[in-house]
């Protein structure tokens, strides 16, 4: 059942914009605070901007796995994102959202109102953002989440949304809670144990809980459709090329002799340039589709009332992550860290040779894993009170959080080309190395002891931190005719940093690399003051404003805006409210942006779009069409990056003619100008790709394009005409720009003898999405862009069913339209469904029952190549079982 709560027509105004300064984390627990709202039941459903609520009951009935299922599910929520389950990605160890697709650092993440540190290592490589992979659910009260702009209140981050997780205050006894489940098609396990309660003495309030939990991996091998390549030529485990004619040398026996390698499938390929060993399984070999990860959350809070008006408050968190993954196997190429190729001083030719390690070979697949140890915490201490003798409350804090994170990642030692060619003799007068290598040296099969010698593991440590001194106030400044104005003001003092520290033996030849790294590492300072006000104009016609001013100093300069915005709420009856709110936004660059020296890594994956339409392959069977490992990048940050200026407006309308039905409609606008975003390397390739097929290589695009893609020259020796490096950095692009829907409906019917039934539908449809990359160049409609992974709609629809003892629950989630993976058309809607049953045992325990995915459906896209589905829009894990039990006990 959803909480009720009593209603101050005039405050929520104010709080609408406001419950982070005011503490509406405390709403749910005492009656003569408000969240949001008037007269309408659903206080949820108040102010001049709307916001959505979820109860940690909600997460439970409705089959979310955690906080950030629980996020990620939400309707508003439509960017794509590359989370722990993306495979090869930055943030393997880390969830993001992004709210309106305007990307996770446009998404303000609160804890309890307060800020968290960033996660250490930037999304994409790019930009920073909050993880929301380290809150154990056992302790929600609710999750708030306030759909718009609202920088001028909340910070400014805050231009899509804010996100506000608020932990309960309050408990009385202790709660177990234990939960396993497991895919019906195998893999994936998952368990939880949850440890939560508090107590009161007198005067002091105590809440804690411990969360363990582990998840098992899912790897390709697991499924069936995606366990092997189809369509494409197989992948190379050992070959000899004479670079000089471009033919392979052939390998006679040898493949034969390592057919039981990756699970029997070796086999000889005969390809136009000639034969290699081969196998179709290398790439779902080495790829996990659900990262691996335990974890250990333990959270706690104290209040103490110090007298009647003023309370003594803190709270900690700590967490610690361990995850792993897989997405690329060990492999060698001769002189990868130079030319690739040697002089065979045996066959008198320039030749070069690959070999891809099995999992046979080294002692199992998870001995090339990638791991990271992360470490997170949070502190927040202060006294909150009311002035003696009159309405105001205020609150002074300090809240500090660190963020650590320690990444594994094995690497081919320096030595690795000697193990495989012998020693090197020499060079040739135009600089080529000589070898002499024995061909039984590279068909040799390898030992676990081998493999160790020429293998190590590089360890790179990230950590970001931040604190905050704060102090807000609110309360009546004087009385109009419809009642008094309430005032809120805050003041804040700010820092934050970060620092990417490689493993220092990558610069000292340890490994089989010559790409030098740096430490990056950057600070910044803020400061800002805001002031808001409800004014109630006439009986029924509430307005809102606030006003703040951020300035940020980074990189030896400063930066400062002041941002407003305003709201109405207009009641021409008791059971209807007309709101509208316009904000403006600031934002300062992320720090990543700003401090990157240089950076390089690869694409998860890569399509070459100009190879594939030179060769005339449709991408669908293009041998250069989604291959992975992606292209290498490089990348370097700005200094000279403007900040962001944002603006955003919504209006709708709630009707509640009962406190058993009510439904919203609010349409939404965000626009944002010198966005701060890198450049996109798939549309830089498909510009490319476009701007040389037609010849066009001196308008302002293709020319930027065509120099950012470098690629091996048309004769090269090596590897001719594919991509060497692809540059890219931050620009503040021109403009982007989105509109769209929400509507939200409730119902309740209640009956006698059949319990309640509890309907809900919240849907978000994005009309118009636009940007321009550079100025001059036309408007992109990003919305019909297939090159746009963003849904363009979603629906999540539920009914619950209350009788006795029971809770019966089906939630259905429907996705709109994305781009098929050859970019070519559209992947039709899809709708899963969730259902669950709560049992209550007795008055201390409970028992449920959850299945996600009650159909069992993979969505499937075979258009854009292996792996076969629509990575990060859907999941190929299939049907999930939970069985979850509750145990309340001292209270």
């Amino acid at each position: 059942m959803q909480p009720k709560f009593k209603l101050n027509s005039l405050a929520a105004g104010v709080l609408a914009l406001s419950c982070g300064i005011v503490q509406a984390q405390e709403i749910a627990a005492a009656s003569s605070v408000v969240i949001t709202g008037s007269r309408i039941p659903r206080a949820s459903l108040e102010g001049p901007s709307p916001i959505t609520v979820l109860t940690g009951e909600d997460i439970t009935k409705q089959g979310y796995k955690n906080v950030f299922d629980a996020l990620t599910s939400q309707s508003q929520n439509s960017g794509f994102v590359q989370g722990a389950d993306f495979g090869n990605t930055f943030t393997p160890s880390a969830n993001a959202i992004s709210l309106r697709g305007l990307g996770p650092n446009h998404t303000l993440v609160l804890l309890n109102g307060r800020r968290m540190a960033d996660f250490p290592i930037a999304y994409e490589g790019t930009v920073n953002f909050t993880n929301l992979a380290n809150i154990p659910s056992s302790i929600v009260e609710r999750i708030e989440i306030l759909n718009g702009g609202a920088s001028s209140v909340y910070g400014s981050d805050a231009i899509a949304g804010v996100v506000n997780i608020i932990l309960k205050k309050q408990a009385k006894g202790f709660d177990i809670n234990a939960k396993a489940g497991t895919t019906t098609r195998g893999g994936g396990g998952d368990k939880r144990l949850q440890f939560s309660g508090g107590h009161s003495w007198d005067k002091l309030n105590t809440v804690f809980s411990v969360e363990l939990s582990e998840r098992d991996p899912l790897w390709s091998a697991d499924r069936d459709f995606m366990a092997s390549r189809t369509g494409v030529a197989p992948s190379s485990i050992l070959s000899r090329k004479n670079v000089s004619t471009g033919k392979f040398v052939d390998p006679g026996d040898t493949c034969a002799a390592l057919s039981d390698l990756f699970g029997g499938s070796t086999i000889k390929y005969t390809a136009k340039a000639g034969s290699y060993c081969a196998s179709p399984k290398v790439g779902p070999t080495y790829w996990t589709t659900q990262t691996k990860n335990s974890s250990q959350n333990v959270f706690g809070s104290a209040n103490y009332e110090l007298s009647d008006s003023t309370t003594l408050f803190a709270e900690a968190l700590y967490g610690q992550n361990r995850s792993s993954n897989n997405t690329r196997g060990p492999s060698w190429t001769s002189r990868s860290a130079t030319d690739s190729y040697f002089y065979n001083q045996n066959t008198k030719a320039n030749e070069a040779w690959t070999r891809f390690i099995s999992p046979e070979e080294m002692g199992g697949v998870g001995r090339y894993n990638r791991r990271w140890d992360d470490q997170v915490s949070s502190l927040s201490v202060g006294v909150r009170g009311q002035v003696p003798n009159s309405t105001w409350n205020y609150e002074a804090g300090y809240s500090a959080s660190l963020y650590k994170s320690q990444n594994h990642t094995q690497r081919a030692l320096a030595n690795i080309d000697s193990f495989f060619l012998g020693p090197k003799l020499g060079v040739t007068s135009g600089g080529i190395a000589i070898y002499a290598p024995d061909p039984a040296r590279l068909a040799k099969r390898l030992t676990p002891e081998e493999f160790n010698s020429i293998t190590g593991e590089a360890v790179s440590d990230d950590k970001a931190w931040t604190n905050t001194l704060s102090l807000t106030a609110n309360g009546e400044a004087f009385e109009l005719p419809a009642g008094p104005v309430k005032v809120a003001a805050v003041a804040e003092l700010g820092k934050q940093g970060f620092t990417n520290r490689p493993d220092e033996r990558i610069n000292q030849g340890y490994f089989n690399t010559v790409t030098p790294t740096e430490i990056t590492a950057g600070l910044r300072k803020r400061y800002a003051v805001g002031v808001e006000a409800g004014v109630p104009i006439v009986k029924g016609l509430d307005a809102t404003v606030a006003g703040r001013y951020d300035h940020y100093s980074f990189a030896g300069r400063g930066d400062g805006r002041f941002t407003y915005n305003g709201g109405v709420e207009w009641r021409p009856a008791t059971q209807l409210l007309v709101r509208g709110n316009y904000a403006t936004s600031f934002r300062a660059p992320d720090m990543n942006y700003i401090y990157k020296a240089r950076g390089t890594g690869y694409y998860s994956s890569t399509t070459d779009y100009y190879r594939c339409a030179k060769a005339g392959q449709p991408l669908a069977d293009c041998d250069y069409a989604g291959y992975s490992p992606g292209a290498d990048y490089v990348q370097t940050g700005s200094k000279d990056l403007r900040s962001e200026r944002g603006r955003s407006a919504g209006v709708g309308v709630v009707w509640s003619p009962s406190a058993d039905f009510d439904a919203t409609l609010d349409y939404w606008k965000v626009r944002i100008d010198d966005l701060v975003t890198n450049l996109s390397a798939d549309k830089l390739l498909r510009d490319e790709s476009d701007c040389r097929i037609k010849g066009d290589l001196t308008s302002p695009t293709c020319a930027d394009a065509i120099r950012r893609i470098v690629r091996y020259a048309d004769n090269a020796l090596t590897r001719p005409g594919e991509i060497k490096t692809i540059h890219v950095n931050p620009i503040n692009a021109a403009s982007t720009e989105t509109t769209g829907i929400d509507i939200s409906a409730r119902y309740t019917l209640r009956t006698a003898a059949y319990g309640n039934f509890i309907a809900k539908v919240n849907a978000s449809k994005t009309l118009t999405q636009e940007s321009r990359q550079f100025v001059g160049d036309p408007l992109n409609d990003d919305k019909n862009d297939l090159g746009n992974g963003d849904w363009r709609d979603r629906i999540n629809a539920g009914l619950t069913w209350n009788v006795g003892d029971w809770s019966s629950t089906l939630f259905l989630r429907r996705y709109g339209k994305i781009p098929r993976g050859d970019g070519k058309d559209w992947l039709t809607p899809t709708t899963l469904a969730n259902a669950s049953v709560v049992y209550k045992i007795s008055k201390a325990t409970t028992v449920s029952v959850a299945v996600n995915n009650l159909q069992d459906r993979i969505k499937r896209d075979d258009t854009g190549g292996w792996p076969y589905y629509p990575v990060g829009s859907y999941s190929p894990a299939g049907r999930q079982v939970w069985l979850e039990l509750n145990h309340h006990f001292g209270g």
